[in-house]
């Protein structure tokens, strides 16, 4: 099965009964990457995810680095990581946030094949492991927008040979 591009649409941020939430802010440094890499591992063992864990120990490392690279730190010099799985599918959500509410060139690097273009990198990942990529802005309590979360949905069995 060749891959597919990654869907390209603003996410739905509320989860009813999110299966083993996890939640771990990071400082907004060099190696926030590999700690949320460092974190999903056990975790998603722990919760017994069906899904290949290194594939979404590597994507979430990629979202946070992403967020410290081209994002901005939140309040605390952090960002934040939040992983959760989906009941009725059991696919897996990987979000990172941080305080800049923009995206620029989202399409670009949402709407990838996943096939190898030079060397791999970044947000590309989530395309080659067949999973979606969204964003949107994070509002704070009164409404006023304070940031961003991306989001990549990862599916919970894949036959490929990645």
């Amino acid at each position: 099965m060749p891959p597919r591009a990654s869907a390209a649409t603003l996410l739905p941020f509320t989860e009813d009964n999110p299966r083993f939430p996890q939640f771990w802010p990071l400082t907004a440094n060099e190696g926030a990457g590999p700690n949320a890499r460092l974190r999903m591992r056990p975790w998603l063992t722990y919760a017994r995810w069906s899904g290949n864990i290194d594939q979404a120990a590597r994507v979430a490392d990629k979202l946070v680095d992403n967020a410290v690279k081209h994002g901005k730190p939140l309040p605390g010099d952090i960002v934040t990581l939040r992983v959760f799985g989906l009941p009725e599918t059991n696919e897996l959500a990987i979000e990172a946030e941080d305080a800049l509410p923009e995206f620029p060139e989202f399409e670009k690097v949402a709407n990838q094949s996943g096939e190898p273009q030079g060397v791999p990198k970044g947000l590309w990942w989530v395309a080659h492991y067949h999973g979606r990529l969204t964003w949107d802005v994070t509002k704070d309590d009164g409404g006023l927008i304070i940031g961003k979360r991306v989001q990549a949905v990862l599916p919970a069995t894949w036959d490929g040979d990645v």
